[in-house]
């Protein structure tokens, strides 16, 4: 028997209110939980002293959650989390007609708990996944009409439903889907199709465009950052653990600044928007406090490991200790580790454990997606059979491929796109994050409007991606940028 249970605690959309996530923090606090962890599917997850064990309170924590109608899971995975791009929404670039009332609306017509993975995508950000649902809705160019890609269970096979789906019909088209393909055997998409079509009309429009995705490019998401009059704040932590005691003094200035909500994420951190600047103070008392770094190094923060996988930390924590001492360039690629067979992750580089010996011993087989795209779900094999010594190494070498495909593509885009006085144009780049500050533009997140030069700007102007100072830009040419 286990001395512990896992309690899984889904947050629909990645989205929870300081007040509810507090109530089930100070419960979990008195069935002697210290520190609770955030899923790939940014859902709540927590070790708690199973029944069996003596002096454990888990059936008094359950009550408690039952109680305030805080529905979980024990052992089990059969209600995976509903996920979405909320928390991009306003702190990243992302489309037109997109709101917080727009994701609150399917979040609320949902009255049962999905067996199938949904994902809910807004299609112009490049934050979190678009395919790794079985469900996955991705906004078209029309005002509240999604695309519905639909990929069976344990598959890689990805098909596009024919019709755009009306944003308040999500929630009914999901459950139409899991009545038709959950228990079933092998379906084609048109059977698919009229067999959810056969149970009522569906609001929709037909589909006469193709879905362009933004080419992939995970921004920097940790830190203080601004955005128009507000802060929001990003908080990663290596071990993915967080302290109890933390997270509770999270949830008590939210309330106090009135900060309505906290949004976890695919890469198992917080999101706090609508941090007001006259506050900021205050958050940096608290993390403080805690000791809460958030100047964490962009090639730390575009991994995915496994939920709850203490050999998948480990062999990323080698990995980078190795890409520091050798200066590894990443940007622009993101790595995913798998352990387990069944487990699915998301990343351009996927390393893969494979048992060896009847499993007396294992190695690593080492992917890439197509064009190192992550949303790109056909994995190509880069090397097989890799001793977890030689793992760093391997990876190396395939940055050094990515950047050199890259490098081609790049040229023939400027050749075919820039002119002379474009390429003349002295632009500003971030040496931290290579963002860009181009005068003709100016800078929409920190105020300030086109046509101011670099030189112009406040002594204090900081990236708008990743906060480092001015003094962190170089002037560059248009046909010189490090992308």
């Amino acid at each position: 028997m286990k001395d512990y249970s896992l309690l899984k605690i889904n947050l629909t959309g990645g989205i929870v209110s300081p007040g509810t996530l507090q109530s089930i923090l100070l419960a979990a606090k008195s069935a002697g939980v210290r520190e609770v962890r955030f899923g790939a599917r940014q859902q709540l997850l927590m070790y708690v002293k199973s029944e069996i064990v003596r002096g454990s309170s888990i059936l008094e924590f359950k009550k408690k959650l039952y109680e305030t109608n805080i529905s979980f899971e024990e052992d089990t995975d059969k209600k995976p989390n509903i996920i979405s791009s909320y928390c991009a929404e306003e702190v990243f670039p992302t489309g037109q007609w997109i709101s917080e009332g727009i994701y609150r609306d399917i979040f609320d017509g949902f009255d049962y708990e999905p067996q199938l993975k949904v994902n809910i995508s807004d299609s112009q950000q490049s934050f979190t996944p678009f395919f790794t649902g079985n469900l996955n809705f991705i906004a078209s160019t029309i005002q509240n009409f999604w695309y519905l890609y639909v990929r069976f269970k344990q598959s890689n096979k990805v098909f596009r439903f024919p019709i755009l789906i009306y944003t308040l019909e999500i929630p009914k088209v999901c459950k139409r889907i899991e009545e038709v393909i959950l228990n079933a055997g092998e379906m084609d998409e048109n059977e698919v199709y009229e067999k959810v079509i056969a149970k009522g009309e569906i609001i929709s429009q037909v589909i006469l465009e193709e879905l362009v995705l933004p080419k992939f490019s995970l921004p920097y998401y940790e830190g203080f950052n601004r955005y128009g009059e507000k802060t929001w704040l990003g908080i990663y932590r290596r071990n993915e653990t967080f302290p109890i005691e933390f997270l509770s003094e999270i949830c008590e200035l939210c309330l106090e600044t009135k900060v309505g909500q906290i949004c976890t994420t695919p890469w198992k951190s917080l999101i706090i928007k609508g941090i007001e600047n006259k506050h900021r103070n205050l958050w940096d008392k608290l993390l403080g406090k805690y000791g809460i770094n958030v100047r964490h190094a962009a090639n730390e923060l575009n991994w995915q490991v496994e939920d709850l996988s203490p050999e998948g930390l480990s062999l990323k924590k080698a990995i980078i200790r190795e890409f520091d001492d050798e200066d590894v360039r990443t940007f622009g690629l993101s790595f995913a580790i798998q352990t387990r067979s069944k487990s699915e992750v998301f990343g351009s580089v996927v390393i893969k454990k494979r048992k060896i010996f009847a499993g007396i011993s294992h190695v690593f087989d080492i992917y890439h997606t197509v064009d190192f795209n992550p949303n790109n779900r056909t994995l190509t094999l880069f090397e097989k059979g890799v001793n977890r010594a030689h793992v760093p190494e391997i990876l190396q070498r395939l940055s050094k491929r990515f950047y050199a495909v890259k490098k081609v593509d790049t040229t023939v885009v400027k050749k075919a796109t820039l002119n002379k006085e474009e390429t003349e144009v002295e632009l500003h780049q971030c040496k931290t994050c290579f963002t860009i500050y181009d005068s003709r533009f100016g800078d929409a997140v920190n105020g300030i409007a086109a046509g101011v030069k670099f030189s112009e700007l406040p002594a204090d102007y900081c990236c708008p991606m990743c906060e480092s100072e001015k003094s962190e830009f170089e002037a560059v040419k248009a046909d010189k940028l490090l992308v």
